[in-house]
């Protein structure tokens, strides 16, 4: 009794907290500690740099050098900061390739302001969970969360700028997938971070959104991760609620061009703009291939998708929209409870 009303009363004090800030006036945690959400600069909401993908019993940093992950990647992300990025959200989460010291690295020598995470990853069917997953409750892993959120990652001191979570892409949520979206929404109200989760359909999105308000969580702490795999019609349903779309998995060629300004005039036409994210889902340095795999780079949305968006009606003010202020209000940390 005395723990849910110390929870209860310390979420209370978060709302209050962040009821004085207006908007923008927020903080996202980096690698590096606390920027002003005001800083300038456009922001890439969804980028990878190295992603593990043997599984979450045969992971750690013992499988891949830094040395030779920071010589193969940096030369892209100093790219992104010549195109004009300055803001970097990496949203690898832990068992699945998630390392703050390489970010911190990549962070210092490129000159990105980059975030990581918190979270675990439930989608491919649980097959980057830990063991501990399993068996614990959903209030036993949001301690484990808020405990980086307040100590660091570990024994590095870096500490998460949202939560990453991720469920298979079915109507409805298994019991393990509720459990996740339980804890993220239980961390949230204790920390104020944006719950990011890999979705992609409409169905998964809806459930998610019902869980967080049962949960007391405000869709507008929520971000569709993967939202070009759904429709218009739940793009608009989860938007009108809140909810932040995120379109991923920009590339250059034509077809997906077509495709991402498409879905960007119909939700301008719907008067959702100020709710939409965009990004590449770009990087992927792969641990056991030579040289870390094919490797994409972040500027597809620069050289390619921009300046469509420009030829078609798009005005500047939009395109800030899109890259600077959204990112921004979307992780900008304070709590968003119902």
């Amino acid at each position: 009794m005395q723990n849910r009303l110390f929870i209860y009363i310390s979420s209370i004090l978060i709302i209050l907290a962040s009821c004085t800030t207006s908007r923008n006036h927020y903080k996202i945690m980096t690698v590096n500690g606390p920027v002003d959400a005001k800083t300038p600069g456009m922001a890439l909401e969804h980028e990878h740099i190295l992603v593990d993908f043997i599984g979450a019993d045969s992971t750690g940093y013992f499988r891949w050098n830094r040395d030779s992950v920071a010589g193969r990647v940096l030369p892209y992300l100093k790219e992104a900061k010549a195109a004009g990025v300055r803001l970097f959200f990496d949203p690898t989460p832990a068992y699945l390739g998630r390392d703050p010291r390489l970010l911190k690295r990549l962070a210092d020598e490129s000159g990105l302001q980059i975030v990581t995470n918190t979270g675990y990853y439930g989608a491919v069917d649980n097959k980057f969970l830990p063991e501990h997953a399993f068996r614990e409750s959903a209030d036993q892993l949001a301690r484990r969360w808020i405990r980086e959120w307040k100590k660091g990652i570990e024994d590095t001191g870096i500490r998460p700028g949202f939560i990453k979570i991720s469920v298979n892409p079915v109507d409805t949520l298994s019991a393990m997938h509720e459990k996740l979206v339980r804890a993220a929404a239980r961390t949230h109200l204790q920390t104020g971070l944006t719950i990011a989760s890999h979705t992609g359909p409409d169905g998964p999105a809806m459930a998610q959104l019902q869980v967080l308000k049962d949960e007391g969580v405000s869709p507008e702490a929520f971000v569709w991760v993967h939202a070009q795999n759904g429709t218009p019609e739940g793009w608009m349903k989860a938007a009108g609620q809140g909810a932040w779309i995120s379109l991923d998995n920009v590339k250059r060629d034509s077809a997906t061009v077509d495709k991402y300004v498409k879905a960007l005039e119909k939700l301008k036409e719907a008067g959702y703009l100020h709710k939409v994210l965009l990004s590449h889902d770009a990087g992927w340095y792969e641990p056991g291939k030579p040289n870390g795999g094919s490797f994409r780079g972040y500027t597809a949305i620069f050289d390619a998708l921009l300046p469509r968006l420009k030829a078609n009606g798009f005005s500047q003010d939009e395109i800030d929209q899109l890259m600077v202020h959204n990112p921004r209000e979307a992780f900008g940390i304070r709590v968003r409870a119902l």
